[in-house]
């Protein structure tokens, strides 16, 4: 196990012993306490992806990195400007994908709006929803964690996106 630090927070992948992925957890953990700047998980999501392409070969197309980049950015300054306290960003490699994961500390759920381009901001949530495969939201004991799932290839999925709201 390896320990990366961006931004003046610990990113720790899981498994960087060069064996075959298949069936290990490929993830990375950064906590936010508040004071950082949205780029810092920006910055972070990009380093970890960039690792999974270096170190692993794995796949990533320049579409999928974009977009991870977006959402990561998206969510995290979600958190910031309705989550009071501390955020915990998760990044997991799992069946071809980026599953992107944010815990924040405020249990209300945030509600998509409808597509409205007269609208000026608060079209965040419609991105994340519209780049990913899958979206979920769950409350938690205490807060509530959003997920978002980037397919990190190109090629057509053959399952449609599953958006979940709980």
């Amino acid at each position: 196990m390896a320990s990366i630090v961006l931004g003046g927070r610990s990113v720790v992948p899981v498994r960087r012993d060069n064996q075959p992925l298949s069936g290990r957890p490929v993830i990375a953990a950064v906590s936010f306490v508040g004071d950082e700047p949205v780029s810092h998980a920006r910055h972070a999501a990009r380093d970890f992806v960039s690792e999974l392409q270096a170190v692993h070969g794995i796949p990533v197309s320049d579409r999928a990195m974009g977009s991870i980049q977006l959402v990561v950015s998206e969510l995290v300054t979600n958190t910031r400007k309705y989550a009071p306290g501390p955020c915990l960003l998760n990044l997991e490699l799992a069946d071809g994908a980026m599953e992107i994961g944010v815990w924040d500390t405020e249990s209300t759920l945030p509600v998509p709006q409808s597509p409205d381009p007269g609208r000026v901001g608060q079209h965040g949530l419609e991105i994340v929803i519209a780049l990913s495969r899958s979206f979920e939201m769950h409350r938690e004991p205490v807060g509530k964690r959003i997920k978002a799932t980037i397919t990190l290839t190109d090629k057509p999925t053959e399952n449609p996106a599953k958006h979940q709201l709980h």
